[in-house]
């Protein structure tokens, strides 16, 4: 069976419904159509940390419903998971043997987990946390559980460590890296980080992976890890979180280009006629570039699908998209940390100015990267922050020269006061 939409959207989460949005603005008649491999209503995946630890119901992670998809005039599929694309013949190729033919498409399939090679991996039961039922799976198990494994110290592994330790589990955190978080902050910051964590009773193995895995119960339910250092450590509850990767396998012998993800260029063009992407799957522009990144962060899935929409819509008001920003705030047991930008987790580039402040009254922390009197990057902890205007300080390129002295002294308050008189 071949059904047929002049926008064919795959994928349901922030990205497609930016596109949605921007479509409709300007087009009302054409058919609009959602294909998306889950069995729920678009979510925001920011939110199942939240669903885990019990803050959150299902429902309040849900993005939009039937009532919106009427007021679109959008055709919705759930369970509609795309094999291949044919660009040549304007068709997509679903997993259960249909078809659809498209006029335009957009690829918003998203990310998926990136799993570790561990020898007996694929004989446990374990979890991971990117989907709905991901988040719901893991909130059922905790009540089982007394001992829990994180695999990796990222954000997500960190989110799951904290909700795990709050059920009453013991939490031991697996990193081969030497600190929590080394995509976003400093060994400084990432100290401060895990001590908070350790004082709340969550152990840090760094520098170790685990290298095999053997059920440990009767029923195969709980297991045993051998790390590569020779130690075992027995779980009720396992969870991977070391990594994601942009969903896009189902492009093998479509022609589209990929590299880590599904190369577009700044209106979110791929390498076919007529095919964008957005979001998380999307390997775009980067700021300032030049080269791609894939992003993998909300307000950029936002920003990318709107441009996708904007661009197969025909909006004459479209602009290309000025290129990825990293930053993440996360707030863990009460305290604050933020990151935006670059040459703040790591040793920035040799013409990189880098100053680092403490308060040590309020226990804050923050490092600024410069280059030429202009802001690369900023990452803090207990520092309240603005990623918005800081992101644009960045973007805007802006010399900080007369107010130099005061913005390493204080970012925040230095900021607004900048951007309140650029906006004006």
């Amino acid at each position: 069976m071949t059904a047929s939409s002049d926008h064919l959207i795959i994928g349901s989460s922030h990205a497609a419904i930016a596109a949605i949005a921007a479509i409709r603005s300007q087009d009302a008649k054409t058919t609009v159509t959602v294909l998306t491999r889950d069995h729920h209503f678009p979510y925001s995946p920011t939110l199942l940390p939240y669903v885990v630890s019990g803050r959150a119901q299902p429902e309040t992670a849900i993005l939009c419903d039937t009532e919106f998809f009427a007021a679109q005039r959008v055709r919705f599929e759930r369970s509609a998971a795309v094999a291949a694309v044919r660009p040549e013949t304007h068709e997509v190729a679903l997993a259960d043997g249909t078809a659809w033919h498209y006029d335009k498409l957009l690829l918003a399939t998203g990310a998926a987990p990136l799993l570790p090679a561990i020898a007996g991996l694929s004989d446990l039961r374990f979890h991971c946390l990117r989907s709905l039922d991901d988040s719901l799976a893991l909130r059922a198990g905790l009540g089982e559980a007394r001992r829990a494994v994180v695999l990796g110290a990222g954000l997500i592994g960190m989110h799951a460590a904290e909700n795990l330790v709050k059920a009453g589990i013991a939490v031991t955190v697996i990193e081969p890296r030497a600190q929590v978080l080394p995509g976003y902050f400093d060994a400084e910051a990432a100290a401060h980080i895990a001590a908070r964590f350790a004082a709340n009773g969550v152990v840090f193995r760094f520098g170790r992976t685990a290298v095999a895995a053997a059920p440990a119960g009767a029923e195969g339910e709980s297991c045993r890890l051998t790390l590569d250092d020779g130690v075992e450590i027995a779980a009720d509850l396992l969870l991977i979180a070391t990594g994601v990767r942009p969903a896009c396998d189902y492009l093998a012998g479509s022609g589209i280009a990929t590299d880590r993800g599904i190369l577009v260029d700044a209106l979110m063009q791929t390498s076919a006629p007529a095919v964008w992407a957005a979001g998380d799957v999307a390997e775009a522009p980067a700021f300032p570039g030049p080269g791609r990144a894939v992003a993998g962060i909300l307000p950029e899935a936002v920003a990318q699908g709107r441009i996708a929409g904007m661009a197969m819509a025909g909006d004459a008001a479209l602009q290309p998209y000025r290129g990825s920003i990293p930053r993440n705030t996360y707030g863990f047991f009460g305290e604050t940390a933020i990151s935006v930008g670059a040459g703040v987790a790591a040793t920035p580039t040799a013409d990189a100015e880098l100053h680092i402040r403490r308060d040590h009254e309020t226990g804050a922390y923050w490092r600024i990267a410069l280059r030429e009197n202009r802001l690369l990057g900023i990452a803090a902890v207990n520092l309240p922050l603005d990623a918005g205007i800081l992101c644009e300080l960045i973007r805007r390129e802006i010399d900080l020269a007369p107010c130099k002295a005061r913005f390493i002294a204080a970012p925040r308050e230095t900021a607004q006061r900048l951007m309140s008189r650029i906006w004006r």
